[in-house]
């Protein structure tokens, strides 16, 4: 499905050497935050308090939220779960403050804005719990990328794998860069927005190689640039199409999700971005300086009864 088409080859390669280096030097800066500045991690890594309340009615979470807040905290959460009368609140570690002392202060709180307000249960997350879902969540990227890596191998070759990997990583460090700068909370809805963040990349580089093998097929004289530029023209109107798409739900959730998704939507709409731009502009110009060549992709067959090999059609 296209909207549209063009018909003449936009000369993305001619600037890959310009655009790479603005996107090396987001990558060395987006590292440099993150050593320096680290994470703002939610109490979900650093441990803290969990309650369990129950209200008679639907309960309001902005009057929730509203009431943690009176008490001083400013990084907590507040989500539903299971039913709409059923509300789940996490709250960070206070100093000199213990977990029923903590429970019993804003159940107090909630109480004072509705009666019918019960507690079901408070316990407390201690920061080992964090350190082994710090340790699952790498283990789990670490996984994704490897995986990703035999993918493209697979399909393609050791030169795509190695370009979509480089370009996939960029991507998410890029994301992470984001959070360090700006000191927004990481949490696991975080860390499930970057994973979801590499195989939405992935896909878009996937396309874009396809396509390449394909114009090999296809354009037998023209350059490998001619090749790669014509593979990514061809598939403009496809991007818009898909990434246009995502990125309305994803902005829908930003902006009317609540805080619960706000963070996820901010890393998967600085992921989508960040994707297109390292699809066309990266892993394109990685594979090509990487040497790709028609003879990587199109494998050539004996044909019977003849000495020598003969490109297949």
């Amino acid at each position: 499905m296209e909207f549209f088409r063009i018909h003449r080859t936009i000369p993305f390669m001619r600037h890959a050497v310009v655009l790479n280096a603005i996107s090396f030097i987001t990558f060395v800066l987006a590292v440099f935050f993150i050593a320096t500045r680290g994470f703002h991690l939610s109490i979900e890594f650093t441990g803290g308090t969990l309650m369990e309340v129950s209200y008679e009615q639907a309960a309001q979470l902005d009057q929730v939220r509203t009431a943690v807040t009176g008490l001083g905290y400013t990084d907590f959460q507040v989500q539903n779960f299971g039913t709409s009368r059923d509300v789940m609140i996490r709250l960070p570690l206070a100093e000199g403050q213990t977990t029923a002392g903590q429970s019993e202060a804003v159940l107090g709180a909630l109480q004072a804005a509705d009666s019918s307000v019960t507690l079901r249960r408070v316990e407390f997350v201690g920061p080992q719990v964090g350190h082994e879902l710090v340790e699952n969540g790498l283990l789990a990227l670490l996984f994704v990328v490897v995986g990703i890596m035999i993918y493209l191998g697979m399909r393609f070759e050791w030169k795509f794998a190695v370009a979509g990997v480089i370009a996939n990583l960029h991507d998410v460090v890029i994301i992470l860069g984001f959070f360090a700068f700006f000191q927004w909370e990481f949490s696991l809805a975080v860390l499930a927005g970057v994973l979801a963040v590499l195989g939405y990349s992935v896909n878009e580089s996937v396309v874009i190689m396809d396509r390449i093998r394909e114009n090999f097929r296809k354009q037998r004289k023209a350059t490998v640039v001619e090749v790669i530029d014509g593979a990514i023209t061809q598939t403009i109107s496809r991007t818009i199409i898909t990434h246009g798409s995502t990125q309305m739900m994803v902005l829908a959730m930003l902006f009317f999700g609540g805080p619960s998704l706000h963070y996820f939507a901010l890393a998967l709409t600085i992921g989508i971005w960040f994707g297109i731009y390292s699809s066309v502009f990266v892993a394109a110009a990685i594979a090509m300086w990487l040497g790709v060549k028609r003879e990587d992709l199109i494998k050539p067959v004996k044909k019977e009864g003849e000495e020598g090999e003969v490109e297949t059609p």
